[in-house]
């Protein structure tokens, strides 16, 4: 069995707070700082052991935050840097640490860095981003944006293109640029120094372009992902940062789109020339969806398994998993791999599922409630720039109408995972005592909230409170090595963890119906200790028996 290199976040669990639909303290219909500062002790209730706050600088939200206008400040909107102090000193107190989102790749286009860069081509801000001429009257290259079309646009007065591998609002740093790093390492060390106790660095493996920015393979979207999925100089730029944090007690987690895991696990791998505790992987996010959740499958839970598999088998023993089913960029995980009709049971199966493998888990907020995706009437309900391009693309390609294309986006829009958080069922879920919230709230609020969910003590939210107590309590969960068992089946994700003479039997069922069950080779069950379960079990030492609809087990072997 491969060593295990103990350390503090391996042994934590995360919650991720999207400030602006968490909880609004101040009756304006958005999320803010004193709102969450209202709900750290149902926070730390959870068990969790850190707060991961996606960006909460000024911005324009164009991307609503991804777009920072200011990296050493607060967004208005949520309050002040002394309302973060006190979350900060909150937290801490509760014995919780605190993550920030490091969003280096590109800036708001209203950052005085692009203001300034944008005057001339001699000011000494110009170069901070990737400026170019272009090819006669067309852009300096082929590559299209993740967001909005192009991946250029045009000053008049410069005559030349900025790039803007996200939306036109986001032009890309110059990283290549020794200047830009220094201020990379200077935001990461003024929120360091105030206490943060890492980050979750977007995107960051986009942050180098190859040499000439050549033209990239024609594709639908991103074209020329290529030439900066993994840049050039992308390890030496991360070297640089990594020996800023290694001054401090922190942890980083890096988000890498289209990462390999080959890539992943040497960004990973624990050593003198390590890069990043974690990376967020995307690749068990494609079991029901082909490269983009937009392009739609049938899930497919052998796909899900398998690719899970794979990173936990590469990275044990040299890297570190982060393990997540939701956050701010997918839909609602009951809506994709489990079922609404058994929304309680699926939550509880999928919980199981990914919280006991081998990794540090992240929770997103309503998560814990099973809140489910929304439906919308209108396109211009809608928020996201990301929601508008693909209409533009699926009505340009597919000519998907309107209707067609709310239908569509009810599936597998990230807005879904953006709706207010559903407090309790009284005005506004209780997110707001504005007339209005800034973003639609799911109409099932009524049913399913927290004030519902924690009078009930077999509630989604219940359990994960056992999942998280019973992570802390049994190191098997967080160092023991994962296999994979009932490898063929299409309706059972099982596997076991191995430690220190114990073993832990995970059987999780993604089905509806029965399905039969018999205990693997060298497993007894009525020899193992039931820990953890979604249903009642009358006879649990019985070795065969039939699932109910997404059923979940747990057995310890000590």
């Amino acid at each position: 069995m491969a060593e295990i290199t103990r350390k503090w976040f391996k042994e934590m669990s995360v919650y991720q707070i999207w400030t602006r639909s968490f909880c609004d303290s101040n009756g304006d219909g958005i999320g803010d700082l004193p709102g969450v500062y209202s709900k750290l002790d149902y926070i730390k209730s959870l068990g969790v052991d850190a707060i991961w706050f996606s960006p909460i600088y000024p911005t324009p939200n164009a991307d609503y935050g991804y777009d920072i206008s200011d990296y050493k400040n607060i967004n208005p909107e949520f309050g002040t840097l002394d309302d973060f102090k006190m979350i900060l000193d909150g937290a801490h107190e509760r014995g919780m640490r605190v993550f920030m989102d490091l969003v280096v790749n590109h800036t708001s286009d209203e950052h005085e860095w692009f203001k300034e860069s944008s005057k001339s081509v001699d000011n000494p801000y110009h170069d901070y981003y990737i400026w170019r001429k272009g090819k006669g009257n067309k852009p300096p290259n082929n590559w299209l944006s993740v967001f909005e079309g192009g991946a250029w646009e045009y000053n008049k007065n410069l005559d030349e293109y900025y790039l803007h591998v996200f939306a036109k609002k986001q032009p890309d740093l110059n990283m290549d640029n020794p200047k830009v790093r220094e201020e990379v390492k200077s935001i990461m060390r003024f929120w360091l120094d105030m206490g943060v106790d890492g980050f979750r660095e977007d995107v960051i493996t986009f942050i180098s372009k190859a040499e000439g920015l050549p033209n990239g393979i024609p594709l639908p979207v991103a074209t020329g992902v290529e030439h900066y999925k993994h840049g050039p100089h992308l390890d030496e730029y991360l070297d640089e940062f990594r020996a800023v944090t290694n001054e401090y007690d922190c942890m980083t987690v890096g988000e890498g789109p289209m990462t390999s895991l080959k890539d992943a696990v040497e960004l990973c791998s624990e050593g003198p020339n390590q890069k990043l505790d974690m990376l967020i992987s995307f690749d068990h996010m494609n079991a029901d969806c082909m490269v983009t959740d937009w392009i739609k499958l049938p899930f497919n839970l052998r796909k899900l398994k398998n690719t899970m598999t794979k990173w936990q088998k590469a990275m044990y023993g040299r890297g570190w998993n982060c393990l997540y089913i939701e956050n701010h960029d997918h839909a609602r995980i009951i809506d994709r791999y489990g079922s609404l009709k058994y929304r309680v049971q699926s939550g509880k199966a999928l919980a199981t599922m990914y919280f006991l493998q081998c990794g540090t888990p992240f929770i997103y907020q309503g998560q814990e409630i099973g809140m489910t995706n929304i439906s919308v009437d209108h396109l211009y309900e809608y928020k996201d720039v990301m929601t508008f391009n693909n209409y533009r693309l699926f009505s340009g390609i597919l000519h998907l109408s309107e209707k067609q294309f709310l239908k569509l986006s009810s599936k597998v829009n990230r807005e879904n995972a953006r709706t207010p958080v559903q407090w309790n069922s009284g005005k506004n879920a209780g997110f707001t005592t504005a007339d209005e919230p800034w973003f639609k709230i799911n109409e099932n609020y009524k049913e399913i909230n927290v004030e519902a969910a924690e009078k009930d003590e077999n509630s989604l939210l219940n359990y994960y409170r056992k999942l998280t107590k019973f992570r802390k309590e049994n190191e098997i969960v967080i160092y023991g090595e994962y296999n994979l068992l009932y490898e063929n089946s299409k309706n059972l994700f099982v596997y076991e963890r191995l430690y220190e003479g114990q073993r832990l039997l995970v059987i999780t069922s993604f089905s509806e119906n029965p399905v039969k069950f018999k205990a693997p080779v060298g497993y007894n069950l009525s020899e193992g200790e039931l820990v953890l379960q979604n249903y009642d079990v009358i006879d649990p030492g019985k070795n065969d028996f039939y699932t109910k609809p997404y059923e979940a087990r747990v057995y310890l072997f000590k």
